[in-house]
């Protein structure tokens, strides 16, 4: 599909996206041969604006992230399209020039963040470190703005905390020093790859706030990666599902989450506990994921859908509607999800 017909409701008026994937696949070499794991994935976003990436576990929704920031590794490959950020394809880049990239235009927050921190070093001299690395600063400057940092990420006493280790703070703290490191050279985009996902309820809440703040404050922009849409509601401003590889329906969060255009996106919704209704049962979506190799040649849900019909033998492909656009057959009833 021409990049043309993804729109993402963008008028000629607008600024030019800050990150453009076009028609993205990624495939990965096996003794049987190649297995593709993403399969054209297209889509943009804007300075400032938070997408929230979701889908079931081998979606495709950290490979994506992944990819974007550069971290395919052997025998994955990415097989076709393209990633520009700010207008420079970075795909391609050599390592060297993806490694000066990462920090300073690109960041990423990962689910677990002692993934993400040395435990033999200081919290202090991480944070130091990585501005060095990236800003023209002396150490006495890296050291203030380590400090403003995790003032601004909500860790108390930081003139003491920047001392300690990772093992000296809790779950939800080092979630914090994690957001505060991926702030560190202020980024055009972060990637967030499920960043609340280890933490309890009231922590999550404390992030949520911490990310929407950030944007809001900075312009950074947030690739919010997470199977919960709840998340998506509460953070996101438009919504990209994802299934077997492959988009499935783009749009609004608002839009998406009362009027979903695909069966698989009404499943997710309606799997979310109701605040002000009863229910007997939560909507459960039956059947599993098609492995990696073996999705469906026409629509990959079909196989699990109720509502398939003939024409699912054939590929959708993402189609318009209003602000939205969804890959289903059936996407333009409007009786459909009543």
């Amino acid at each position: 599909m021409a990049l043309a017909e993804l729109d993402t409701g963008r008028t000629a008026a607008a600024p030019a996206p800050l990150l453009s994937v076009r028609e993205l696949s990624i495939d990965f070499v096996t003794r049987r041969g190649s297995v593709r794991a993403l399969d054209r994935v297209s889509f943009e976003m804007a300075p400032g604006e938070v997408l929230g990436l979701v889908g079931e576990s081998g979606a495709g929704k950290s490979l994506s992230g992944n990819a974007i920031i550069g971290l395919i590794d052997p025998p994955g490959r990415i097989s076709g399209g393209e990633i520009h950020l700010e207008g420079q394809r970075i795909d391609n880049l050599a390592p060297a020039e993806m490694r000066r990239l990462r920090g300073r235009s690109l960041a990423a927050i990962f689910q677990d963040p002692l993934t993400s921190l040395d435990p033999l070093m200081r919290i202090g001299e991480q944070l130091t470190e990585t501005i060095l690395t990236h800003l023209p600063m002396s150490r006495r400057e890296a050291r203030g703005r380590a400090l403003e940092l995790l003032k601004a990420v909500g860790i108390p006493a930081p003139e003491l905390r920047i001392e300690h280790y990772p093992h000296q703070f809790s779950g939800g703290m080092r979630q914090r020093v994690v957001i505060a490191l991926a702030l560190s050279a202020a980024p055009k985009l972060i990637i967030a790859d499920e960043p609340t996902t280890a933490l309890d309820v009231s922590i999550q809440a404390q992030i949520i706030t911490l990310l929407k703040q950030m944007c809001r404050e900075q312009g950074t922009a947030i690739l919010l990666v997470t199977h919960d849409m709840g998340v998506i509601a509460e953070t996101a401003d438009r919504v990209a599902v994802m299934y077997a590889g492959r988009l499935i329906e783009v749009g609004p969060v608002e839009e998406v989450l009362r009027a979903p255009r695909h069966v698989y996106t009404a499943g997710l919704i309606g799997s979310i506990p109701s605040l002000t209704q009863r229910r007997e049962r939560l909507v459960q979506i039956d059947g599993a994921m098609p492995r990696p190799g073996a999705v469906p040649s026409g629509c990959p849900f079909a196989p699990r859908c109720p509502k398939r019909i003939d024409k699912c033998s054939e590929r959708p492909e993402l189609m318009a509607f209003g602000n939205s656009q969804a890959a289903c057959w059936r996407a333009g009833e409007e009786h459909f999800y009543a």
